[in-house]
């Protein structure tokens, strides 16, 4: 089966394929006779993806000067938000010693900008921001980790919750 959605029109008894194009596509895909479970397919909206990432860069914008060197951009405020609020991907090396933890933590840095690398004793922690592109995430995911991270951009600025949303949302 593909991975890609095929467009289909439930009829009252049947899904069938809205056009020659993806009834074609659904022949190549499905075997007659076979059963499929099928999930609905929700596209993400372009308008929510642009709001959310006006609001990420105007609470960028407006990081006390402390926190700019945590947040040097506003990728970073997202990414290291995603990481935050659990919507990562974590990896752990266990090394032979705190020094070689050290010198692995001295390696690994400089490959991703954007991770938060932790070292206690001999352990090595590594966390990078899931990917939040229309093919890594779909659109439920999506709205949940706009959410998660607006909600941990209104606590980082102090402000309601909801404060970041409404002030992009003009």
């Amino acid at each position: 089966m593909t991975d890609a959605p095929i467009t289909m029109r439930w009829d009252g008894e049947a899904m069938v394929p809205v056009s020659q194009f993806w009834a074609e596509r659904a022949d190549k895909a499905f075997v007659v006779g076979e059963v499929y479970r099928i999930v609905e397919h929700h596209d993400r909206s372009a308008n929510s993806h642009r709001h959310y990432f006006a609001c990420v860069h105007a609470a960028w914008q407006n990081l006390p000067d402390q926190l700019i060197e945590i947040y040097p951009t506003a990728d970073h405020l997202r990414k290291k938000a995603l990481i935050r609020k659990g919507y990562r991907d974590e990896r752990e090396y266990v090394c032979a010693s705190k020094a070689a933890a050290l010198d692995l933590v001295r390696t690994i840095r400089p490959l991703d900008d954007y991770a938060i690398i932790e070292a206690r004793e001999n352990v090595v922690r590594i966390w990078t921001a899931k990917s939040q592109s229309v093919p890594a995430m779909g659109a439920k995911a999506f709205q949940e980790s706009k959410q998660a991270v607006l909600d941990f951009l209104d606590d980082l600025l102090g402000v309601e919750r909801g404060a970041t949303a409404k002030s992009e949302a003009a």
